[in-house]
């Protein structure tokens, strides 16, 4: 049996009491809600990747509450660049990969000898991690593959049976997941883009680097050193084309795809592009890239409820929070992207 139950002083405390037993809850987070479990017990670690049906080469995340917590959880001091970040930007949605301590398990990292770790913005979120007295590794609490979610029943139509409790924090207002940086050396490294974007990074630091991992699959004998790296993620049940062009050629294009497709369908389109495909069945991506950021998961998990069999998308711009978007949206679509 599987329980929600609203954020509160006392769920939370629940939750904390099962976290400390081993278990594994989900909770909300700033940027999706996390399927939570005590970092350094192998056991509870264990817990997660059989909720979710998770590779186990794929490493997690591990939760702070505040950075009085690190020691133990990283190996030595944070270096400088990696203090200015952490003085910025937590908490918040960005992860920083440093060298693992002795309290993260090397389950939790896929045996790498390097930890993502993350003080969230919810103040939920870091009051369950306080509460439990460990660092909390949390994966988007999905199965494994599937869209993220950004609400309690997103994550009890995935988590329905396989977890105890859902604390219900409301909808998630990044609604990707966070920034992912290697920042054990200098100029750091994007791994995965986020709500924490290059140009703050590089606003913060003066200087930043984009993996070449982050707009095209890894090879199947790379290491993923980073989640959301490596396999198919955040896929609807059915197809994703992405279109990318100046915005009149791509609606051509996406016209011509969807006329000749016979079955459910939707157009995906930012809001001022709608008008372009004439009657057609559209969804409006947001008004921006920020409000698609937050919007993405929840329309691709909507359009497996309708049945819809085949999705023809607009591409975004990758400056800002668009790179998150379109790193989403690739690895949703298994890099089907038709250059127009």
């Amino acid at each position: 049996m599987t329980e929600i139950l609203p954020v509160s002083p006392e769920s939370v405390k629940l939750a904390a009491e099962l976290i400390r037993k081993g278990e594994v809850v989900a909770f909300p987070t700033e940027t999706v809600y996390g399927l939570g479990a005590d970092a350094g017990n192998p056991d509870a670690i264990a817990r997660i990747f059989a909720a979710k049906g998770r590779p186990q080469d794929n490493p997690l995340i591990a939760h702070i509450w505040d950075v009085s917590m690190l020691p133990g959880v990283i190996s030595g001091e944070l270096p400088e660049w990696a203090r200015v970040l952490a003085d910025r930007f937590w908490p918040g949605p960005l992860t920083m990969i440093l060298p693992k301590g002795e309290k993260v398990c090397l389950d939790c990292t896929a045996q790498l000898d390097s930890v993502g770790v993350r003080l969230p913005g919810n103040e939920w979120a870091r009051e369950l991690i306080r509460l439990s007295g460990v660092p909390i590794a949390a994966p988007s609490a999905n199965t494994s593959g599937r869209p993220s979610p950004t609400t309690a029943q997103h994550v009890y139509d995935d988590m329905k049976g396989r977890i105890p409790l859902i604390l219900d924090g409301g909808s998630a207002n990044v609604g990707v997941e966070s920034t992912v940086i290697d920042a054990r050396t200098f100029p750091v490294r994007i791994l995965r883009p986020g709500g924490i974007t290059k140009e703050m990074i590089f606003g913060a630091l003066g200087d930043v680097e984009v993996d070449a991992g982050v707009t095209r699959p890894l090879g199947k004998d790379e290491v993923a050193r980073s989640p959301g790296m490596k396999y198919r993620h955040y896929a609807p049940r059915g197809s994703l084309t992405i279109v990318e062009g100046e915005a009149g050629t791509a609606a051509r294009k996406i016209t011509e795809l969807y006329d000749g497709f016979e079955g459910e369908k939707r157009i995906f389109a930012m809001e001022g592009h709608l008008s372009m495909y004439g009657g057609r069945e559209t969804v409006s991506l947001g008004k921006d890239k920020r409000e698609a950021a937050q919007k993405l998961f929840a329309l691709l998990r909507e359009m497996d409820d309708l049945g819809v069999k085949a999705i023809f998308s607009e591409a975004v711009d990758e400056n800002d929070i668009g790179l998150a978007v379109m790193n989403r949206m690739g690895r949703a679509a298994a890099f089907n992207i038709i250059k127009v």
